[in-house]
């Protein structure tokens, strides 16, 4: 028979939990039970290798300690990594004693919390401890604490050993429900994604890649934004026909461009340019699939505000004026 021992806390000296689950491995060993203990503090960066220990192990310890709120970050992290890269079928067969210590307040719900989320899980739930413990000398002492703490190892041991059956619960149709929108990986496929998402050189390297191609794709859309500027700054410029007099400031909003479209005119002289100008007698706001059905003599500039496809703002008498001096 084989336990491992998943311990959440911080590893402090006075941290009663560590008092708890050495005494009960030290009485598992004496069973000739194979013990084997995993701190999460120090494996806190390949927390989401560990289900793939659960391989072997007929029961398991979750051990952890509450000392403001919870049942802390790292024995969280595990049941997540649990959830999302253990092989399920294989938890169903596993027992789960819950060993919460309290300094402050919470032992019960800690308790109750890691049972729930190995029913949820699909595992057996044993019979666990939790105790409120301010002092650990206090525990140490007493004679009464360290044979309760002796007799649920023992009574762990049996329920393993003979395979003791229990109720079902309802939390198994929360799995089953919630499982559903889950990926369907084969066990080798999610532990080699956890082996993925705890390697944190592949992670960087990931996203390295991602930037990169990020870089590659915004160039090509510049690039390509580009060359359809150049096509329609040639477009006004070879249908310019200049009116007399007429002087006005055209600034031309695309959807979708960072760049603003600047049309001046001043009698025969006009410049037309991508960039930003500070006054415009008229500006006008439209995507590029509009501009196109302009500039290649499908629609006009007046009959596509009065179709309200493109948005105006300034004088409509120098947006009519467009359609003049821009003969497409």
């Amino acid at each position: 028979m084989k336990i491992n021992i998943y311990y959440g806390g911080r590893g402090l000296i006075d941290d009663p939990t560590l008092f708890v689950i050495n005494k009960i491995q030290q009485v598992l060993e004496e069973l000739r039970v194979k013990v084997e203990r995993f701190n999460l503090f120090e494996l806190k960066n390949s927390i989401t290798t560990l289900p793939q220990t659960l391989k072997e192990a007929d029961g398991i310890i979750l051990a952890t300690t509450v000392e403001w709120y919870g049942i802390g970050g790292y024995m969280q992290q595990f049941l997540d990594s649990c959830w999302l890269y253990a092989d399920k079928e294989k938890i169903s067969s596993i027992y789960m004693c819950p060993i919460v210590m309290s300094t402050t307040y919470g032992e019960r719900e800690g308790k109750l919390n890691l049972t729930s989320a190995w029913e949820i899980l699909g595992g057996r739930p044993c019979s666990g401890i939790c105790g409120y413990i301010a002092d650990t000398s206090l525990l140490e002492t007493n004679a009464e604490y360290v044979a309760l703490i002796e007799k649920k190892a023992e009574n762990m041991y049996r329920t393993i050993n003979q395979k003791m059956a229990s109720l079902p619960a309802s939390n198994q149709a929360i799995k089953q429900a919630v499982s559903r929108v889950q990926m369907d990986l084969t066990p080798q496929e999610t532990e080699q994604l956890s082996q993925y998402a705890s390697d944190d050189r592949y992670v960087q390297r990931q996203k390295e890649d991602i930037q990169e191609l990020t870089s590659i794709f915004r160039n090509l859309i510049d690039n390509a934004d580009g060359e359809e500027s150049v096509e329609v700054i040639d477009k006004f410029k070879q249908s310019f026909s200049p009116q007399p007099g007429f002087h006005a400031v055209y600034r031309i909003v695309i959807e979708g461009r960072k760049k603003h479209l600047i049309i001046k005119v001043e009698n025969a002289d006009l410049q037309c340019s991508y960039g930003t100008v500070d006054h415009a007698d008229v500006e006008l706001q439209l995507n590029s699939q509009i501009l196109d059905d302009i500039i290649y003599a499908r629609m006009t500039f007046q009959r596509a505000f009065m179709s309200g496809v493109m948005k105006l703002k300034g004088d409509f008498k120098v947006l009519r004026t467009l359609d003049h001096i821009f003969v497409f």
